[in-house]
């Protein structure tokens, strides 16, 4: 059973939901506040490496974008690369962040990504300030590496991790 994690942007909490099924049809409700909105976010995982995943039920698939394959050798290669990286991830370092980010865009499915992802990275791989980015762009940047505005990997800008387990 999968464990999905998603952020509340009223409680500013990233919760940790248990689910019986490995592409649910809904998102799921804060357990603190309520808030309906939540944002999925991407987590470190483990991955048995054999083990066929059952197949997305057609339909409606609840406004979720697609997720990689994660069975594809590439993005389980993609996919390591990033968790070693991210130990050596330098915050204040634009090319960084940029490495990082292009490394996600492209193994995400198309359309999964903002269009305005690729002008912000080309502006990070420049060296350009984040902040300026985000202050011409919005919240491109904080919504994927955890700035002010979003909650991006490992609950950062403002976003704590509430440390319980929660029925999905």
């Amino acid at each position: 059973m999968p464990i999905y994690e998603f952020a509340c942007p009223r409680c500013r909490r990233i919760y940790s939901f248990l689910s019986k099924r490995v592409n649910p049809g809904h998102t799921p409700t804060c357990p603190k506040c309520g808030e309906k909105k939540l944002t999925k976010e991407i987590s470190g995982f483990a991955m048995i490496r054999g083990a066929a995943e059952p197949a997305a039920p057609s339909g409606d698939d609840g406004g979720q974008p697609p997720m990689p394959d994660l069975d594809d050798p590439r993005v389980e290669r993609v996919m390591s690369e990033m968790e070693r990286d991210m130990d050596h991830l330098d915050e204040n370092n634009p090319k960084h962040m940029a490495h990082m980010l292009r490394k996600m865009k492209d193994i995400m499915p198309e359309g999964t990504m903002p269009k305005e992802m690729e002008v912000a990275i080309k502006r990070l791989e420049a060296g350009e300030d984040p902040d300026k980015i985000e202050a011409d762009m919005g919240d491109v940047l904080g919504d994927m590496m955890g700035g002010e505005g979003g909650p991006g990997a490992g609950g950062g800008g403002g976003y704590s991790k509430d440390s319980g387990l929660y029925d999905y």
